[in-house]
């Protein structure tokens, strides 16, 4: 499993520059793989990022990623930006949005992912 914290407002060049840093880590897991992200202190983005994610979230399930849990408390501006990059449903992948890390957790682990 991948954690994630991510934070602050994001350009462009932010997000490249995770989506290097974050295929790199990704890389070293084989076989299927699950994300828990947390999103509290994403301050949101400009729509030059929604691209950069778009192509990571594509990547990523391309390369096992089956499961991510985002983890932020109720803001509807927030579920929407962060859901035009991330598809709820995609083949195989999934991703759930939880007020509170111990949900989030839980259903990682229901969902076969170690929270470790």
């Amino acid at each position: 499993m991948i954690y994630a914290e991510i934070s602050g407002a994001w350009n462009r060049e932010a997000a490249l520059n995770y989506s290097k840093e974050f295929k790199t880590l990704a890389s070293s897991f084989s076989g299927d793989w699950a994300h828990l992200v947390y999103l509290d202190d994403f301050e949101l983005c400009g729509e030059e990022v929604f691209g950069v994610i778009q192509e990571l979230v594509a990547w990523c399930i391309a390369h096992g990623l089956k499961r991510a849990a985002h983890v932020y408390s109720p803001s509807m501006v927030k579920k929407e930006f962060v859901g035009k990059m991330v598809a709820e449903r995609q083949g195989e992948f999934t991703r759930a949005i939880f007020d509170n890390e111990m949900s989030a957790r839980l259903w990682l682990s229901n969902e076969g992912y170690k929270n470790t």
